[in-house]
C-alpha cells in the first residue's frame, strides 16, 4: 500500500499515531494502541501537551477553534463547531483549544481575539478567521479552504 492511500491520524485519547487506509475512514477506525475511536465525530479537546502533535501528525486538514470559557461568542459558536465536526469527520480533524487553560499554544499562534478559527494542513497554518459564524458561513469558509488544498 502506498502512502497516498493511507491517512495518518492521532488518537484523541492516547495520542498514538495511526495509519489508516483512506477508503476506511468512514468505517469508524480504532487506535491500534488503545482501541479508542480515531474519528469520533466530535471536536477533540487539545492541550499545550498534545496540540502540536495533532497539527504536525494528522494527515487530514485540522480545523482549530481557539476559544475561552468566559467568551460569550465562543459559547454561542460551540454547537455550530460540534455540528460541522460531526458532519465532516472524515474530511478534517476538529480541535478545540481553551486559550485560557493552554496559554502557551495560544501565544505560539499569536491568538489575539477569540473565537479564532484556524485551518492547518501538513503542519502549516493555511488560513484563519476571527469571530463566531453562523453554521452556513462556517461551512462555506471551510469548504472553500478545503477545496484550495486539492
Amino acid at each position: 500500500m502506498n502512502n497516498a492511500s493511507t491517512i495518518q491520524l492521532v488518537c484523541p485519547d492516547c495520542a498514538a499515531i495511526n495509519r489508516v487506509p483512506a477508503q476506511k475512514l468512514g468505517d469508524r477506525p480504532l487506535c491500534g494502541k488503545c482501541r479508542s475511536a480515531l474519528l469520533e465525530g466530535e471536536p477533540i479537546s487539545a492541550t499545550d501537551q498534545n496540540f502540536q502533535r495533532f497539527i504536525d501528525n494528522t494527515g487530514l486538514p485540522v480545523v482549530v477553534d481557539f476559544w475561552a470559557p468566559w467568551c460569550g461568542p465562543c459559547q454561542q459558536f460551540a454547537p455550530v463547531f460540534s455540528q460541522v465536526a460531526a458532519e465532516m469527520s472524515t474530511s478534517a480533524a476538529f480541535l478545540k483549544l481553551d486559550t485560557q487553560a493552554n496559554q502557551q499554544s495560544a501565544a505560539n499562534y499569536q491568538i489575539r481575539s477569540i473565537p479564532t478559527l484556524a485551518l492547518f494542513y501538513k503542519g502549516r497554518e493555511i488560513n484563519r478567521l476571527s469571530g463566531a459564524l453562523p453554521k452556513a458561513q462556517f461551512q462555506q469558509w471551510l469548504y472553500q479552504q478545503l477545496a484550495s488544498l486539492r
